[in-house]
């Protein structure tokens, strides 16, 4: 109550001063208008409950002292807040958490119509989940609509994370490369968990490792993942210790398929037997898919440019001609449906 009684005061302080200097104040022709509307614009800010120092005539002592530790952006963001009370508790709470005035500015700026408290929550729950302040701010200047989400799914949704691992600072990682965890569907999210557990065999530890280290799977098809898994484990021969440790996992099946193909067609690379064996040495995981093309084809390949393009053709009209046969056996003929027609009348 005192802080409005303050607030009219300084109304009707203002008011007069500044409308005696708008009646002597000589604009050029035409200009008159905007200068108008430019001054009564301070004057509503200060209405409304700006602060005094937004007025550019009048700037009282009392309300150009800051706090040391804030900078003047912030201080002008706080003045633009129509709750200056709950935007001061969420500066103090940020600073507490070991922000900087730097990260203060971004969340501030991140979502303006959001409410202070909302915010808040938000941002204590991924600091609750072990994330440092940093990748704090980089998630929410990536996905700002995480700050919108209600307050309970957030924190239904952190449960679940620390559940399957991610707590402890393993979040930064998929933060960074997948914001969106947040904002998914719970049903897509444990459909994806579902493959690696219950199609790939994959341990508890090692889900935890593959979305650690893997977390563009969330984004996958869950058909589309177990492909790649099989394709990995009984084409090439790799074990699941060595899928998760050689984030096999991250890169496309089309990718894997064609480096893989080419190699084997040039006696590079076998399958292993069942003791693990092969007749040649084959090339480690990293030298066929954590290297550029150019690398895999000097090094790995030892073979040209040219050669690599006619081969990738080759590979797509293969598997097109595989997939037509494919569909060609799953459907019936058209005699043998009349057939079976025929001797069901």
């Amino acid at each position: 109550m005192a802080a409005l009684r303050r607030q009219v005061f300084d109304w009707h302080r203002l008011a007069p001063l500044t409308w005696a200097l708008l009646t002597r104040q000589t604009p050029q022709p035409g200009g008159q208008k905007r200068t108008t509307a430019f001054l009564l614009r301070k004057l509503m800010t200060v209405s409304n409950g700006g602060g005094l120092e937004e007025s550019s005539l009048v700037k009282p002592q009392e309300c150009a002292q800051k706090p040391e530790h804030r900078t003047g952006l912030i201080q002008r963001l706080l003045e633009k807040q129509k709750t200056p009370v709950l935007q001061e508790k969420f500066v103090s709470s940020l600073l507490d958490m070991g922000f900087s005035d730097v990260h203060v500015n971004e969340l501030l700026s991140t979502q303006p119509g959001t409410h202070p408290q909302q915010m808040l929550d938000i941002i204590s729950e991924l600091i609750l989940l072990g994330l440092n302040p940093e990748p704090v701010c980089v998630a929410l200047k990536k996905s700002p609509q995480l700050l919108k989400l209600p307050v309970m799914q957030m924190k239904k949704r952190s449960s679940y994370l620390r559940k399957l691992g991610l707590g402890e600072g393993k979040l930064k990682r998929v933060l960074y490369c997948c914001p969106d965890v947040f904002t998914m569907r719970q049903r897509d999210i444990e459909g994806i968990v579902g493959v690696l557990k219950e199609k790939c065999l994959f341990t508890v530890k090692q889900v935890t490792e593959i979305l650690h280290r893997c977390p563009y799977v969330l984004r996958e098809d869950p058909g589309e993942l177990e492909y790649k898994f099989q394709y990995a484990y009984f084409r090439m021969g790799i074990k699941h210790v060595d899928i998760v440790k050689t984030d096999l996992l991250q890169y496309p099946v089309t990718k894997i398929k064609q480096r893989h193909v080419f190699l084997e067609r040039l006696g590079r690379y076998q399958t292993p037997d069942k003791k693990g064996q092969t007749q040649v040495p084959n090339p480690l995981l990293k030298d066929i898919l954590r290297v550029s093309e150019a690398e895999f084809l000097a090094r790995t390949a030892v073979s040209s440019a040219e050669e690599f393009e006619v081969f990738k053709k080759l590979l797509a009209r293969e598997e097109e001609e595989s997939e037509g046969c494919v569909a060609d056996e799953e459907s019936p003929d058209e005699e043998e449906e009349g057939q079976k027609e025929g001797q069901e009348l």
